[in-house]
């Protein structure tokens, strides 16, 4: 796909997307199916958690199935306007079948509905010919390197084809994957948002060579969100308005840059910038406050 044709879906999706026009951010809503607990990587600081009170990536209350999805969807389309179905965790998208069951019903349901997913890029080049099969439009891939002594840093190991990858090997082989990936999807036709985490210290200074090479790779998008700090990264900062800010704009040279992102919940529902009409599963009525 060449670059005109590739603006031009871009322009498309950005009409309706919340995550990807913030313009659209507090007027539309999205759903994130919690359709897939299993991970194939291990960030050092991602805690992966079922419950109902943290607001945060990697927790949803409770896993669904593919069918079990369908309905919640079903069931949020009568109560509010929205025009994203997406999967993003609790563990990684490509990593869980019901991912791929969800949206090939998904196709025939809701065909006028956007769709997405969030992937760490691992298995993105693998499934890219499926992807594109089930007509999925955006994809969110989370890149924090493209240099491998920062890499290292922030994985401890990935799992592909049955066997277990370590340290600097491991981000090798994922940064690899996720920027052939970006590219072969990119070629499809799917748009491509790229998340990278900042964390001071590390990759703060690092992430305007990442905004260049996913660029390159044919990324529309990308979006700089905060650290977390949990797990092994528990005793980093969290970085300031200032930090993120600063590296935001030296990114958006490069590529468009979301700043709007909310970092929500593998089981979010709703507009994601009004606060009242941002819900996620099994939340506690205020009565019972």
């Amino acid at each position: 796909m060449d670059e005109t044709e590739r603006q031009s879906r871009f322009a498309h999706v950005t009409k309706a997307h919340p995550c990807f026009n913030e313009k659209m951010h507090d007027k539309v809503g999205r759903i994130h199916l919690p359709i897939a607990p299993r991970c194939n990587i291990h960030c050092n600081f991602c805690t992966r958690e079922l419950n109902e009170c943290e607001i945060r990536p990697g927790v949803a209350a409770r896993i669904m199935n593919a069918d079990d999805a369908v309905e919640h969807v079903e069931k949020v389309l009568g109560e509010m306007p929205i025009s994203v179905i997406g999967v993003a965790g609790p563990g990684d998208a490509l990593a869980n079948e019901d991912t791929f069951k969800f949206f090939k019903k998904a196709s025939e349901e809701f065909p006028d509905l956007i769709k997405c997913m969030s992937t760490n890029g691992l298995l993105l080049a693998d499934k890219a010919d499926e992807l594109a099969q089930l007509n999925i439009n955006t994809i969110t891939v989370t890149v924090n390197a493209v240099d491998p002594q920062i890499g290292k840093e922030i994985y401890s190991h990935v799992v592909y084809e049955g066997k277990v990858y370590e340290r600097e090997e491991a981000f090798k082989l994922l940064s690899k994957n996720q920027l052939d990936g970006i590219e072969k999807i990119t070629e499809k036709g799917i748009i491509v948002k790229v998340n990278s985490v900042l964390i001071p210290g590390l990759n703060d200074e690092h992430i305007v060579d990442i905004a260049r090479e996913v660029k390159k790779r044919g990324a529309s998008l990308m979006n700089v969100i905060p650290l977390i700090p949990l797990g092994k990264m528990k005793d980093y900062s969290r970085p300031t308005c200032a930090q993120i800010e600063k590296v935001r704009d030296e990114v958006e040279e490069i590529i468009p840059i979301f700043r709007a992102c909310t970092q929500c919940r593998a089981d979010a529902y709703g507009i994601p910038g009004k606060k009242s009409e941002d819900k996620h599963l099994d939340m506690t009525p205020a009565s019972h406050y």
